[in-house]
């Protein structure tokens, strides 16, 4: 009996990891609820029509905590519990990616 030889197939190019040093923050464009008290200061706090308390946002859409530079939240510690939930690199995560990258084209 003759073996069959294996073929190399070409190694597809490993997707690019999401972290916080290659994250785009496009979650940090979303609006963000206050349910619970995480310590967020003052002067992030926004209220909504409805009276509701979120993140305030400035006239560029991003959240206020967001360090401009460095892409990264100021509040990290003490981040809304949204904000803890929304997972880096789960599919909510890579949907609001790909809407800001389409935004651009």
């Amino acid at each position: 009996m003759t073996s069959i030889p294996l073929i190399q197939l070409p190694e597809e190019p490993a997707e690019p990891a999401i972290t916080c040093s290659t994250c785009a923050a496009c979650c940090c464009q979303l609006e963000v609820m206050l349910i619970t008290d995480t310590g967020v200061p003052e002067r992030f706090i926004d209220t909504d029509d409805w009276g509701g308390e979120v993140m305030l946002r400035l006239d560029d859409g991003w959240c206020a905590a967001l360090d401009r530079d460095t892409m990264m939240c100021t509040i990290y510690d003490k981040r809304p519990l949204i904000c803890r939930e929304f997972e880096m690199g789960a599919p909510e995560c890579i949907t609001e990616r790909e809407g800001i990258a389409t935004a651009y084209r």
